[in-house]
């Protein structure tokens, strides 16, 4: 049975786009059979950081459309080609697919692949509602910034809305020195305003930039040093159910996030 995960925030630019692609990579290095979905029409960016652009002939439009076959509209990764990415159209705007036909696009993929990752867009209104539609699980991708949190956590609320009960968490762009100098919400903040479980920690890299810029995902790097990478590879084992000691970054308990984590700490729905 496929697990079908929506990868979603609010926010723009918390780093859901380089979360599916690493996260997809990472899966298919593990033997799984996957598919992820640019589920953002008209904005498409999923195809760049995986470096598949110059490949795709076409889109899940055109599927819907009846001008092609599924198989057609997917783009298989020559480098891991246990992944494959089925990619937005972007000469079309957000509502040129509804939910009921996301829904038909992931229950034909579910005999295929064992995950199906889609990456959802910002903002919560008709792509989001797309994106959603046909998810059984979410990965909830935000900074410790004040703006995305509460963006996330009115995220979490409109997910439990719409039925999808397995929701976790990524937070990402950690810096140490800013949580330790208490200039930055530290992870257990975000966690204990969110009030969801913790799925990884993914500490601010440049490698990660370079690889976005190179559409290359940094879990195909050849060096094993970056820290980011451990920490997408670790989550993807997360994902599969295997128990992976987090990141230990952790911030004083005093100061202008720990009043301010306690002014969010009632869930915004």
């Amino acid at each position: 049975m496929s697990r079908i995960i929506v990868i979603t925030s609010g926010k723009g630019g918390v780093g859901k786009t380089t979360c599916t692609a690493n996260l997809g990579m990472a899966l298919a290095k593990m033997g799984r059979n996957v598919a992820v979905i640019d589920a953002d029409f008209g904005l498409r960016n999923l195809d760049l950081l995986l470096g598949l652009e110059n490949r795709i002939v076409y889109t899940a439009v055109e599927f819907l459309a009846g001008q092609c076959r599924l198989e057609q509209a997917l783009v298989k990764d020559k480098r891991q080609p246990r992944l494959s990415l089925l990619p937005a159209a972007q000469n079309r705007m957000k509502d040129a697919v509804t939910p009921e036909q996301m829904k038909q696009v992931v229950g034909q993929l579910t005999d295929k692949f064992d995950y199906i990752l889609i990456d959802s867009p910002a903002g919560i209104e008709q792509g989001f509602q797309n994106a959603i539609s046909g998810a059984k699980e979410a990965v909830i991708v935000t900074t410790p910034e004040i703006a995305a949190v509460r963006d996330a956590d009115r995220v979490v609320g409109l997910l439990e809305a719409n039925g999808v009960r397995r929701i976790n968490l990524i937070v990402n762009r950690i810096k140490p020195a800013m949580i330790e100098a208490n200039d930055m919400m530290s992870v257990d903040d975000v966690r204990e305003i969110l009030a969801i479980g913790l799925i990884g920690v993914i500490p601010d890299d440049e490698k990660v930039i370079v690889s976005t810029n190179r559409g290359e995902p940094l879990v195909l790097a050849e060096e094993n040093s970056c820290f980011a990478r451990s920490a997408f590879e670790n989550i993807a084992r997360r994902i599969e159910g295997e128990q992976v000691d987090f990141l230990e970054i952790d911030a004083p308990k005093d100061g202008f996030f720990s009043w301010l984590r306690k002014v969010l700490s009632a869930k915004i729905i």
